[in-house]
């Protein structure tokens, strides 16, 4: 190869490269916009995990950890926390559905300077900005049936809802929940390395609601089951009442592997869970959480992946094919979070949602102006 191939070569690369990584921005930007317009500042909405219920307490680092050392993380530290548990997408407790949570090393609203937001399974349902479009394009929902053409396109996806997916559990703190896709991890040491976190009850209880060979036309479906006796708020009950007996406590775990020049860009797949015995979970932080936060008060927490310290922030990505491209995403939707808690101001807080009325609903609100629609024309 001449020199002057080689030079062109490398300009091309180069100027592909940067458009790339403007493509991954204006798409993350467009993104959050539309969120903002039609969801967070015309109807109060999130992007999913509407009805959900939020706690406080404290977290406390642990005295003796085996993870590399890290200013923020060390040894006994103490913070004040914030944590909301929810069900997405749907805001019934008993259809089928993934649960979250979501947690802030600080007791505000929204500011904190350390944020993680965590789902049940191991595994998710996409792997980038741009199947995750894929599947919010294919969502094509009704009455709690929903990613049909999805799972059968993208077979992966289908693999990770059977895994995420939580039937009935007895509760939001006896679930395990994972953060999946890596963050950076640069500590005392200055070693650059990646990590992931997950959450386990802190007395490691047995996980409740695991779905057992879930076929595939069972997962597309979410509804609660025909015989279903609990309302669509029942684990919100249950937990505001164990929070207000006993407290609801939490170990928060870390997962570390040092980066390397040539690695395998699998190890950012979100689709791909890491050798733990090469990488084994270590206890980070006890989570106890003593106070259970009403409903404009769990309506009011938010969480960003943009407050973390910077050596423990999101990866750059390259494209939006990037495994890493979907942090950055929810990075930069930030601003819809924002646009929500100022229509709050606007038009007020959205009403609790009943507790036996609608079921199989994601939209209550919807339905409720559906029916007084027809009403009003009958």
């Amino acid at each position: 190869m001449s020199k002057n191939t080689f030079i062109q070569n490398s300009a091309r690369r180069g100027i592909k490269g940067a458009w790339d990584r403007i493509y991954l921005y204006l798409f993350s930007q467009m993104f959050s916009w539309v969120i903002v317009l039609t969801l967070s500042l015309t109807n109060r909405k999130r992007m999913s995990h509407d009805n959900g219920i939020a706690g406080m307490g404290k977290i406390t680092i642990v005295k003796d950890p085996k993870f590399p050392a890290h200013k923020f993380f060390a040894p006994g530290k103490l913070y004040n926390a914030r944590i909301r548990h929810a069900s997405a997408t749907f805001l019934d407790d008993a259809m089928n559905c993934i649960r979250s949570m979501s947690i802030k090393f600080d007791n505000r609203h929204f500011k904190s300077p350390f944020d993680i937001e965590m789902n049940t399974g191991e595994t998710s349902l996409f792997w980038s900005a741009y199947s995750f479009l894929q599947f919010a394009k294919l969502r094509r929902e009704k009455h709690g049936i929903e990613y049909v053409d999805y799972y059968k396109k993208y077979p992966e996806g289908l693999k990770g809802a059977k895994a995420a997916l939580r039937r009935n559990p007895s509760s939001f703190q006896n679930l395990r929940y994972y953060c999946k896709t890596p963050f950076n991890f640069l500590g005392e040491d200055n070693i650059k390395r990646y990590a992931k976190y997950r959450v386990r009850p802190f007395d490691n209880e047995p996980e409740t609601g695991i779905n057992e060979q879930l076929n595939d036309l069972e997962t597309s479906n979410q509804r609660i089951l025909p015989d279903e006796t609990r309302g669509r708020n029942y684990l919100k009950y249950e937990y505001e009442k164990r929070v207000k007996k006993q407290g609801a406590a939490y170990m928060m775990q870390i997962q570390t592997r040092v980066a390397q020049d040539d690695d395998d860009p699998e190890i950012f797949n979100n689709m791909v869970s890491w050798d733990e015995k090469a990488h084994p979970w270590h206890d980070l932080a006890k989570i106890e959480i003593d106070t259970a936060l009403d409903w404009k008060e769990s309506t009011k927490t938010s969480f960003s992946l943009n407050h973390m310290p910077k050596t423990l922030g999101i990866i750059k990505a390259k494209n939006i094919y990037d495994y890493n491209s979907l942090n950055y995403m929810r990075a930069h939707s930030e601003k819809a979070k924002i646009a929500r808690m100022l229509s709050y101001r606007i038009f007020g807080y959205p009403k609790s949602i009943p507790n036996n009325e609608d079921r199989n609903s994601g939209d209550w609100e919807k339905i409720q102006r559906e029916k007084i629609s027809n009403l009003s024309r009958s």
